[in-house]
């Protein structure tokens, strides 16, 4: 036997569940588990990671100043007080490990993101889960379960798997009612789809108080989810732990160069973000209209809920669809069981998504 000791709690965690990647029937795959934009990357992006290939002996720049320089010009904020990171993830895991220890709580609701539940207890800290109102963040009751251990917050907003969002009188004033020591982490991975006019990714906080930091996705509309990007903006003793913490080398040179590319071109995120505002309404429609229960989202996918049948329910819905090639997400695992995800695609898949579900709708599934 081995003399080894994992660390206290680490056996404790469940792992975290990706989207799955194959279909097992179908003439063709129509993956739509892992929100990922149905457009590609940015054809300005692509060539851009194509240019690296001479240069992959050559380590990255170490502190991404470059990509740090161009996410501040796009959205008017401070390069200084940027961090980048291998994927959004990297950056949720590492404030847990700066900004907790052992006998610490880390705040989030009950249907968060499941990385921040991973994230607080591999750093040691205990997580605490705040119940939602109509699968939306409640403020009072995240208040509700603040105390003198909790040293952070986790708020997605949009939230995944959820799609919905606080605004922004709510967001400050759970900030102010959070207490001093607790840094308020507001997860803005979908922020390019947002259209409410009272959304706020949290920046303006950021800027004003020293316990607020906003993390950000190039995985999203940017399409560069292969490639893991993502960064934080906050306030400078914020970023200054985290770049005393991080890894030397943590985004690579193929990910610095294509997210230069891809945040200087608007136009593609502009026909990313059309793109979403015509078919992600129109796929809730068409499923409202087969019946079903369609949870409102502001980001790029839709929450559908199946009645609570037996051969009618969300596991045998997506036992249907992965035998005609569409990968939903499942969220039981996210408490949600009689929900499934679906990522906005092409209008061709949007489309075969519906007709499936009407198939399956029409008791196809007892006869398949």
């Amino acid at each position: 036997m081995s003399g080894l000791r994992v660390a206290r709690g680490v056996l404790d965690i469940a792992p975290y569940v990706p989207g799955r990647s194959s279909a097992t029937g179908g003439a063709r795959t129509i993956r739509l588990a892992s929100n990922e934009t149905p457009l590609g990357a940015s054809p300005l992006a692509v060539e851009a990671f194509r240019r690296c290939a001479g240069e992959l002996h050559r380590y990255p720049d170490g502190s991404a100043a470059a990509l740090r320089e161009a996410i501040g010009a796009r959205h008017g904020l401070d390069p200084a007080r940027i961090v980048c990171g291998n994927g959004s993830d990297d950056l949720l895991y590492l404030l847990a490990a700066v900004f907790t220890e052992p006998g610490d709580e880390a705040l989030f609701t009950e249907h968060a993101f499941a990385i921040y539940r991973i994230a607080a207890q591999a750093a040691g800290a205990a997580p605490v889960a705040a119940p939602e109102r109509n699968l939306t963040a409640d403020a009072d009751a995240l208040l509700a379960r603040a105390g003198p251990n909790t040293r952070i917050c986790y708020l997605a907003n949009p939230n995944n798997p959820t799609g919905t969002y606080i605004p922004a009188a709510e967001l400050a004033r759970l900030r102010a009612g959070l207490p001093e020591h607790c840094l308020l982490v507001v997860d803005a991975a979908y922020a390019e789809y947002m259209r409410g006019g009272d959304y706020s990714t949290g920046a303006e906080l950021a800027d004003s108080h020293g316990n607020v930091a906003v993390t950000r996705s190039f995985s999203k509309i940017y399409g560069l989810s292969s490639l893991r990007l993502g960064w934080l903006y906050g306030p400078p003793a914020v970023v200054d732990a985290l770049n005393r913490a991080r890894a030397p080398f943590n985004v690579n040179r193929a990910a610095q160069e294509a997210g230069i590319a891809a945040v200087g071109d608007a136009a593609f995120v502009a026909r990313a973000a059309a793109h979403n505002d015509e078919w992600r309404p129109w796929l809730e429609r068409e499923t409202a209209a087969l019946g079903l229960a369609v949870h409102p989202s502001a980001a790029n996918f839709a929450l559908v809920e199946f009645p609570d049948e037996a051969g009618r329910g969300a596991d045998a819905a997506y036992a249907f669809l992965l035998r005609r090639g569409i990968i939903a997400r499942r969220v039981a695992n996210y408490g949600l069981p009689r929900c499934l995800r679906f990522s906005v695609g092409l209008a061709d898949e949007n489309r075969a998504v519906i007709e499936a579900l009407r198939a399956f709708a029409q008791g196809a599934p007892r006869a398949a």
